[in-house]
């Protein structure tokens, strides 16, 4: 069966595929969201109950990108009687001479300066003393910034979904994988186990299952792939609670290198901190390589972490989860946001979203992205992550 009735499908129905849908049905564009597992699934970058938004970071555009996704996140709010955000702030910290897949403390702080947010600085002491933190080195520093906030991530996702499926101009299509995509003129037919479907414009949105969607369009993305551990460390004293958090370590002297972390909260085991490594031991060459198991060395450095620097908590993890993330393996190119590559037919009416952290961006690259399907720009300036040639092999 062929419908030819779609102005843009949306391939990808995790949180930004939801958020994209999401904006088109408030323009009234006929979308088919297609999503090759279930909706809220556990499979892919969606994964997990909890995200960090967070204001900090090493480079003015990311910090400004930050600032622009606040009233979009007020805007979803007003869709829900759920709290999506928990505001506990955000604190960086750690040596001001390591350079992460975060950044750096000082780039961070010179960026808020330049945009005048405000934030507060701290000595180890002060860190240890405000936010139960112990034994950290005395050359460590902090910035607070309170802004910061726990995303309720799968009561977001659920929010976009809801919000879908209450669109007259929204379909949602689950179990339905992309397996062959043809141009016939102006127009995409797009094939699945469950039909066959036909659009003017596609949102390419599937996460870390990017390449096997624009690999049927002779092209694909240079990403690693990182199957991310986190643990979740039971309370011992009730009243203790932190901020989300992030450290900066050298590696050199410290087993794991960079963690991060959340406070406890009502939606996702209230008793528990949950701290996590920002760093895989063994990277997945493909996002089918992935398992539901954490690396167990990299929970150890995590425990280890605990176990040393942290107050309050149990040693020992009592759950465990995972998600897979792609990261794009060219420098300073966290997010992809863009069209086609000009060889690719009909490029300008296929839009991309692939690689990096973006959970914080959700609902503003919802906005972003369906701009870009229905009017081929956005007033957001997107030339920091857009592809460029050398991003691509022809396949």
């Amino acid at each position: 069966m062929k419908t030819e009735n779609y102005d843009v499908i949306v391939i990808g129905g995790g949180a930004i595929g939801l958020a994209t849908a999401y904006h088109l049905g408030k323009r009234k564009a006929n979308t088919l969201v297609l999503e090759q597992f279930t909706f809220v699934n556990q499979l892919g970058s969606s994964a997990g109950v909890s995200r960090q938004f967070r204001i900090p970071y090493p480079d003015d555009y990311m910090v400004q990108m930050a600032l622009d996704a606040q009233p979009y996140w007020d805007e979803l709010q007003k869709e829900t009687d759920t709290p999506l955000l928990d505001k506990v702030g955000t604190l960086w910290f750690g040596d001001p001479n390591v350079h992460s897949t975060e950044g750096n403390i000082a780039e961070a702080e010179a960026a808020l300066k330049a945009l005048n947010v405000p934030y507060t600085n701290l000595t180890a002491r002060e860190i240890e003393d405000q936010y139960h933190f112990r034994n950290l080195p005395a050359n460590y520093i902090g910035l607070f910034q309170p802004d910061g906030a726990s995303i309720n991530f799968k009561a977001t996702i659920e929010t976009l979904l809801g919000l879908c499926k209450k669109e007259e101009t929204v379909e949602l299509k689950e179990d339905s994988p992309v397996l062959e995509i043809k141009q016939n003129g102006k127009l995409f037919e797009i094939t699945t186990p469950n039909g066959i479907y036909i659009a003017k414009k596609l949102a390419i949105i599937p996460g870390p299952y990017i390449n096997s969607v624009i690999n049927l369009l002779d092209f694909k993305i240079d990403a690693t792939y990182w199957n991310m551990s986190s643990a979740y460390f039971k309370k011992t004293d009730p009243t203790i609670q932190y901020p989300t958090w992030f450290v900066f370590q050298d590696p050199i002297l410290e087993n794991g290198n960079q963690f991060y972390g959340f406070p406890s909260v009502d939606w996702d085991h209230p008793e528990y901190i949950r701290v996590a490594p920002d760093f895989v031991i063994n990277p997945l060459e493909e996002p089918s390589d992935r398992t539901l198991i954490p690396n167990p060395q990299e929970l150890a450095y995590t425990s280890e972490w605990v176990k040393n620097h942290m107050t309050g908590l149990n040693t020992e993890p009592e759950y465990t989860s995972t998600c897979l993330i792609a990261l794009s393996t060219i420098e300073n190119k966290e997010l992809l946001i863009d069209f086609a590559p000009k060889y690719v037919p009909n490029h300008k009416n296929i839009v991309l979203y692939a690689t990096g952290w973006a959970a914080k961006f959700t609902p503003f690259l919802g906005k972003i992205m369906s701009d870009l399907a229905l009017d081929g720009h956005t007033d957001f300036d997107i030339s920091h992550f857009q592809l460029g040639r050398k991003f691509f092999k022809s396949m």
